[in-house]
């Protein structure tokens, strides 16, 4: 008896052997694709999109390269959706976490083409994690106690995060900006504190680090330019309705002298709204939508600084930073919170003005002024920055530290090693398995760098049979090098991240064996 077509016409289901096929396929595509951005020498890659404009952006950041994407390989998303977490999380690793998995899986075809079942595959890799993680644990170092020694550990793991960067070419300029912005945080991950303004002009290195905050707005005409012990309200609401705005709305008169009695009854609603306003006894008025010139000329008047149509983002920060909240009505000023700071004065980074506000409520508060050749160059700046202020936040708050380069990997793979030979079974295959995606990712910062990552490999695992070995690759000379000595440390909690994410991404795949996919939705025809 045959059975009945479960499914709609359009539909496919792919079985078994076939759709672990596309899973590994999809999977390890993904991960040849960033890998070769990997380590200090990794390569950038150009997204252009097709959108209006043809935008192009320049990036070798992992979870910018994959969000760019669009694929359709249900494993494929897998990948980038973990890069995406590992992004939010901690920041960096996101080139890391997808190699790994992909290598994971790389090896698991192997193993599932000898015979052995997905779930055994899946239990030995879980065993491994476990093992690598608790080889990590063993070797870390915290330096909380000693200020001095955690912040050389800072500037370490900031370097060696942003030397795979754009901003490897000054990162102990960089370094010391994110090390300082970090520190004014005092230990709160929260980096909306920190503003990033981009300036094109200038080159990379004369990029600085401001207290307080900067907005991009210029001051308006007969208005003081410099205001001390500013108290300021910031609000959202209409300055311009010295106009009839209704919408097809008409005002029939049988004079002249009528409009004129209708203008200046607007006028005297909007002078009414700006006494409102001045009545709350400050002196700056920081506004998210237009100030027509009316109320502008009144503002002046009084001596107040009117600031117009700063941007979402402004007008959020500003709140935040200098403890005040954004008012839309002024009938009650008792019930408004006021924002307070030192100084607000107009200055210039290159041909632009802006007007900076210092000594504001919330002390942690900075801006990072980025100059740059090009827009492009600023992007690419500003998420390598971002990368390595998320890293040193998560850093400041989970103080453990490990040494870089190819060191953890190989100190993983020889305690998971140890666990293969002593596990029976077909577990320990996996078990081994899981040791070899380890060492590849030596292997690919090797290759990436145009060195022979085979003959380094193999002396790096001799070298991590002795007790205490800090070995690891040194790119900058093609050798192995002690990466104690040379100062290359990264974050616990980003290896761990990248180690765990890594392996529930690959047995996540791993359990797949059938892949439907959906007949796509018909329209109606409505004619």
């Amino acid at each position: 008896m045959a059975i009945e077509k479960i499914f709609k016409d359009d539909a496919s289901e792919e079985k078994g052997e076939r759709a672990r096929m596309a899973s590994f396929v999809g999977a390890i595509a993904i991960t040849d694709l960033v890998k070769t951005t990997l380590g200090p020498k990794g390569m950038d890659k150009i997204l252009q999109s097709t959108g209006r404009g043809h935008g192009v952006t320049v990036t070798n950041d992992g979870a910018t390269i994959l969000k760019s994407l669009h694929i359709d390989n249900p494993a494929a998303k897998v990948l980038i959706d973990i890069s995406k977490v590992q992004d939010d999380e901690v920041g960096d690793g996101t080139t890391s976490v997808v190699v790994l998995a992909g290598e994971l899986l790389r090896e698991a075809e192997k193993l599932v083409a000898t015979k052995i079942h997905p779930m055994t595959i899946i239990s030995g890799y879980r065993m491994a994690a476990e093992c690598a993680r608790n080889a990590l644990l063993q070797r870390v170092v915290d330096n909380k106690e000693n200020a001095e020694k955690f912040m050389s550990d800072l500037m370490k793991i900031a370097m060696t995060t942003l030397s795979s960067k754009i901003l490897s070419q000054d990162k102990v300029h960089f370094a010391q900006l994110a090390v300082d912005a970090v520190m004014r945080l005092k230990g709160s991950t929260n980096l909306e504190a920190i503003q990033i303004i981009k300036k094109p002009g200038g080159s990379l290195r004369d990029s600085f680090l401001d207290e307080g905050f900067i907005l991009d707005k210029k001051i308006g005409l007969g208005q003081p330019k410099r205001i001390e012990n500013a108290k300021i309200l910031v609000a959202n609401t209409a300055m311009d309705t010295d106009k009839v705005k209704i919408y097809g709305a008409r005002v029939r008169v049988d004079s002249m002298s009528k409009v004129a009695e209708i203008e200046g009854a607007e006028k005297e609603k909007m002078r009414e709204k700006v006494q409102k306003i001045i009545a709350h006894g400050i002196n700056c008025f920081v506004n998210r939508q237009l100030i027509y010139n009316f109320p502008e000329e009144l503002f002046a008047d009084a001596g107040i600084l009117a600031i117009e149509h700063a941007d979402f983002d402004g007008i959020e920060r500003l709140a935040l930073v200098t403890g005040g909240e954004i008012a839309s009505t002024f009938d009650n000023p008792e019930s408004v919170k006021l924002g307070h700071c030192k100084l607000i004065e107009e200055i210039m980074i290159g041909e632009d003005k802006l007007i900076h506000f210092s000594g504001v409520e919330m002390g942690q508060a900075c801006t990072i002024v980025l100059r740059g050749s090009s827009h492009h160059v600023l992007d690419e700046a500003e998420r390598s920055l971002h990368d390595a202020l998320c890293v040193l936040s998560q850093t400041v708050n989970d103080t453990r530290v490990l040494l870089g380069g190819g060191w953890p990997e190989m100190v993983m793979a020889k305690e998971v090693d140890e666990l293969a030979r002593k596990t029976p079974g077909k577990k320990s295959h996996a078990i081994e398995a899981f040791s070899r995606a380890l060492v590849a990712i030596p292997t690919i910062i090797a290759d990436n760098a145009g060195l022979d990552s085979a003959d380094l490999v193999t002396q790096l695992r001799a070298a991590h049979h002795k007790e205490g070995c800090n070995a690891g690759i040194d790119v900058i000379s093609g050798s192995v090098g002690d990466m104690a000595e040379l100062g290359i440390s990264e974050s616990f909690k980003v290896k761990q991240a990248v180690l765990l994410s890594a392996t529930e991404a690959a047995e996540m795949i791993l359990r797949v064996d059938e892949i439907i996919t959906c007949a796509p939705r018909k329209r109606e025809d409505r004619m």
